[in-house]
């Protein structure tokens, strides 16, 4: 492992008062010349201790350092990375330690002062909370190893560079994996009652119970075992949902610290993990910008490869063609499929939106997710003081007028609609989506 050496040791702060020291000892010998001799030779003892010092530390084998980062990063969460640093001098050694992290991830707890026993190691900890998706590069660890004498640091960068892929955030979906094994979903607002009835794919008989409907009773197994017995029916699986992801520069708005594609990216990767545990494929195709296509993806690989997908996403400044994208989606999705497209509508997509709906329905269930900016509330809820604030509050339900109009008309065609802010759109899209699952008309 190779590294890269300052040409000259750094002074330390020892260094420093010890010059400072022999300086107001010079002043003293300006005023007693008789202590001339003790303050000439009190310079060369610290010139001499300070040469000796560099030179031992010069020749000394640098500390190695091995970075233990995490084998994923999520976007806005803590997340442990560890230095071990090793030692093998035949001295102990106080070493100041700060990693150059990736630009997009600031950490927390750098830099750090470590000692480092005789041939030994010490482990340090610090925290990175990414802001951005993608790659994140760390690069080399800077050192500034102090010499045996304390008046002179060495730097140096040692270590590797290391590449760690940041993925959103998918502390839901891990949070949705727990709650699921305690049965208890339901406190992340998510409704999982189960519909047994017409429609559904059959899963067991049992014994009739009281609520039970009359067409449920399989009256040859009753006549069989002389007593009721019903049909339990389960939710129907092997079904498509494909995501038509919105890239386009609207999708770029932020409320708070995240942008609404970050909230959608969010939503898709707690939506595929509960469709992947129903038995359903997950895919997705992005338009306006970055154009990706993942075909629907089944079982345990279906999850590892949205992620793998998706992660390093981007937005772009185009505008949304939506009529452009399902023609692209039809070409490719051949099979009925539930598709949820994801976007933030304004009133003057009327004219390219139905049409490109109305291209999906043609053999697909449609699903239209609508962000709606947290501006849009605030503009509507403001207390009015005044003409200006009339004014602004009057153009906020406007607004809100025109797009309801849109998402009505969409209603109206066949299309199913969701219209939240970004926030709620993970845990809504999945109510929904098990909705129509239940009601059996995917």
């Amino acid at each position: 492992m190779s590294a890269e050496v300052a040409p000259l040791p750094r002074p330390t702060a020892r260094l420093y008062l010890a010059l400072g020291a022999w300086c107001l000892a010079g002043l003293a010998a300006s005023i007693w010349p008789v202590t001339l001799p003790v303050w000439a030779g009190l310079g060369v003892v610290i010139l001499g201790a300070t040469v000796w010092d560099a030179l031992n530390l010069r020749r000394a084998p640098l500390p190695t350092v091995e970075r233990i980062p995490p084998s994923s990063l999520a976007v806005g969460v803590p997340n442990e990375v560890q230095l071990r640093v090793k030692n093998s001098t035949g001295r102990p050694l106080q070493v100041d330690v700060f990693d150059h992290h990736p630009s997009t991830c600031p950490p927390t707890n750098l830099p750090q002062r470590v000692s480092v026993p005789v041939d030994g190691w010490s482990q340090l900890s610090y925290e990175v909370t990414p802001h951005r998706r993608g790659e994140a590069l760390f690069a080399r660890t800077a050192l500034l190893v102090s010499g045996q004498l304390g008046l002179v640091r060495r730097h140096a960068l040692v270590g590797v560079e290391q590449t760690v892929r940041v993925y959103p955030n998918f502390k839901e979906v891990v949070r949705f994996a727990l709650l699921a094994l305690a049965d208890r979903v339901g406190q992340m607002g998510i409704r999982t009652r189960r519909r047994r009835g017409e429609g559904l794919e059959f899963e067991q008989l049992r014994e009739y119970r009281e609520g039970d409907l009359l067409r449920q009773v399989d009256w040859k197994a009753t006549a069989r075992r002389r007593k009721l017995i019903s049909r339990e029916y389960q939710d129907e699986k092997n079904q498509q949902i494909v995501f038509l992801l919105d890239c386009g520069r609207r999708m770029r708005a932020k409320d708070g610290d995240m942008t609404h594609f970050d909230h959608v990216l969010n939503a898709v990767l707690l939506l595929a993990y509960v469709a992947l545990r129903q038995g359903d494929a997950v895919g997705f195709m992005t338009f306006s910008g970055s154009t990706r296509w993942l075909p629907p993806t089944k079982g345990g690989a279906g999850m590892s490869a949205i992620l793998n997908a998706i992660y390093d996403l981007e937005t772009s400044v185009q505008p949304s063609d939506y009529l452009e994208a399902a023609r692209r989606l039809m070409a490719r999705q051949k099979r009925r499929a539930m598709v949820i497209l994801v976007t933030n509508l304004r009133d003057e997509d009327d004219k390219e939106l139905m049409p490109a709906l109305m291209t999906l329905r043609r053999r697909n269930l449609v699903l239209l997710a609508s962000l709606r900016e947290e501006a849009i509330r605030s503009a509507t809820d403001r207390p009015i003081q005044d003409l200006r604030d009339a004014l602004f509050v009057a153009e906020g339900h406007r607004f809100s007028r025109e797009r309801q109009a849109l998402h009505e008309t969409a209603r109206q065609g066949g299309t199913q609609v969701l219209d939240v802010e970004p926030q709620e759109l993970p845990v809504s899209l999945v109510n929904r989506y098990l909705d129509i699952k239940r009601s059996g008309r995917l």
